[in-house]
This record gives structure tokens, C-alpha cells and sequence, in this order.
């Protein structure tokens, strides 16, 4: 018996996915912190190029914000995404939030 089947693309692509994430978990939580980590990232080192500052709670709101919409867009499919990684996803949002509006002075946002 092999230690890991291929895939097929038989059943559509949606279920190409929802087998290679029942037969590694971890790969749509690497996706998850993938997109988060791209987006902070990317956002923070423009931001400093351009402008010479960076705002990272900022930038922690827009890539929470957005790991948080694909991770909406990945419970539409059973099997994708479990219930913890949704939470932790809901989690991470309210905290870079909290840190934003916090970070924030009287007069600025």
C-alpha cells in the first residue's frame, strides 16, 4: 500500500482540494498564514518605501481582514476548512483590530 495516493481532478477541483486537505491537514492553515504573510508583509515594506513609515496595526487589520474573507470563501465547501482554523482566523482578526483602534491617538483614524 502506498504511503500517499495522488489525487485526481475527477471529481472537480473542489474536491481535489478537500482531498489533499483531509490527507494533510496543515495545508490550508499554511495557506491561511501564506496569504496573512503576504499581505503584511508586502503592505509594510511598500508603505516604508514610499511614505518612509510604516503603520503595521494597519497593516495586521488588512491582512487578518483578508485571510479572514478567504477563509469565509473556503467554508463554503465542506472539508476545506475545520472549525478551529475558522476560529483562530476570527481570533487573530478581533486582535489586530483591538490593536489598531488602540494604537490609534485622540485625533487620528
Amino acid at each position: 500500500m502506498p504511503i500517499y495516493t495522488m489525487p485526481t481532478l475527477e471529481g472537480g477541483i473542489d474536491q481535489t482540494l478537500i482531498e489533499v486537505a483531509r490527507t494533510v491537514p496543515s495545508f490550508m492553515i499554511g495557506f491561511l498564514i501564506f496569504i496573512f504573510g503576504t499581505v503584511f508583509i508586502s503592505g509594510v515594506l511598500i508603505q516604508k518605501r514610499k511614505s518612509g513609515y510604516s503603520d503595521m496595526p494597519m497593516w495586521a487589520v488588512m491582512a487578518s481582514m483578508s485571510t479572514f474573507f478567504v477563509s469565509l470563501l473556503l467554508t463554503i465547501k465542506s472539508g476545506l476548512i475545520t472549525l478551529e482554523v475558522l476560529t483562530i482566523v476570527i481570533s487573530v482578526t478581533i486582535i489586530s483590530g483591538l490593536w489598531f483602534f488602540l494604537s490609534r491617538g485622540r485625533g487620528e483614524l
